[in-house]
C-alpha cells in the first residue's frame, strides 16, 4: 500500500469535489428556498431525521464519484419534496399530523410532577427543574403546567 495515496490521490478528485460541492450547495439552497421555511423549522423528531438524511445525501454527492450530480440532485429534491408534502398534509389533516409528529406532553400539573408521564418520556425531575429555572421559575408550586413540546423543548406556564 502506498501511504501517500491515503493523503493525496491527485488534483482531479479535489477539483471534482469543489465543482460538485458548489453546484450541490446551490441546488440545496434553491430547493430549500422553494420548499419554504418549514423545512428547516425548529426540529421535531421527524424533521431531524429528514435533516440528517439531507446532510447524508449531500456528503454522498460530494465524496462518492459513483454518484452523478443529477442523481444526487434528484435525491435531494425528492427528500425535500416529501418533507414539503408531509408538512402540507399535516396542516390539512389532524389525523395525519398526529401520525407523523408527537403531541406535547404534560410533565407537571398545578405544581405536581406527573411521574408516570415523566417516566414514559424519560425525563428526570432534575431535568424538569432545570427547565423551570431556565424559564425564571424557582418553585415547583409556581408552575401551573410544564410541557414537553413535540420538538423536545420544555415550556413552563406559571
Amino acid at each position: 500500500m502506498d501511504w501517500s495515496e491515503m493523503f493525496f490521490q491527485g488534483w482531479s478528485g479535489i477539483v471534482r469535489t469543489i465543482l460538485i460541492g458548489l453546484l450541490a450547495y446551490v441546488m440545496l439552497v434553491l430547493f430549500l428556498r422553494i420548499s419554504g421555511k418549514r423545512t428547516l423549522a425548529k426540529l421535531n423528531a421527524f424533521d431531524l431525521v429528514v435533516t440528517v438524511a439531507i446532510g447524508s445525501i449531500l456528503a454522498s454527492i460530494l465524496l462518492q464519484k459513483s454518484i452523478p450530480l443529477a442523481e444526487g440532485a434528484t435525491a435531494l429534491g425528492l427528500l425535500i419534496g416529501m418533507q414539503y408534502a408531509v408538512a402540507s398534509l399535516s396542516v390539512r389533516s389532524r389525523r395525519f399530523a398526529t401520525f407523523v409528529r408527537s403531541e406535547p406532553t404534560l410533565l407537571v400539573r398545578n405544581g405536581e410532577f406527573c411521574d408516570a408521564t415523566m417516566k414514559s418520556e424519560r425525563i428526570t425531575r432534575d431535568e424538569a427543574l432545570s427547565a423551570m429555572r431556565a424559564q425564571g421559575c424557582n418553585e415547583l408550586s409556581q408552575v401551573k403546567a410544564l410541557i414537553l413540546e413535540s420538538d423536545g423543548s420544555i415550556s413552563a406556564i406559571l
